[in-house]
């Protein structure tokens, strides 16, 4: 059983588990499966409250990508997220994403 196929299951028993699915939108990402992966992310990034860790993951794979913009507009609103989670630490680590990628239109 792969290590996809053992997340899939556990996800069986608990839908719902936000580490589960994240870690499973990471297995996907690590396959290739990119579209899937990142519609993955961004349910956890419409959780309420928002996944925070799926905003960061999200914009690194469209930065990889090389769709910028997209990877912009993940870090704006999960720097948003993470500071009205109080999650200090990882609006710092986006901001600091954010400021690699340079501004739009370069």
């Amino acid at each position: 059983m792969s290590r996809r196929e053992k997340i899939e299951a556990l996800l069986a028993d608990d839908p719902r588990d936000a580490f589960l699915r994240y870690s499973l939108a990471m297995e996907l990402d690590k396959e290739g499966d990119h579209d899937t992966s990142l519609a993955r992310f961004d349910e956890l990034t419409k959780d309420d409250p928002p996944y925070v860790p799926a905003f960061f993951m999200a914009a690194q794979q469209l930065a990889r990508l090389e769709r910028v913009n997209e990877a912009r507009a993940y870090l704006r609103d999960g720097i948003e997220a993470a500071r009205s989670q109080g999650d200090a630490h990882a609006a710092a680590e986006m901001s600091e994403f954010l400021a690699t990628l340079g501004a739009e239109g370069e």
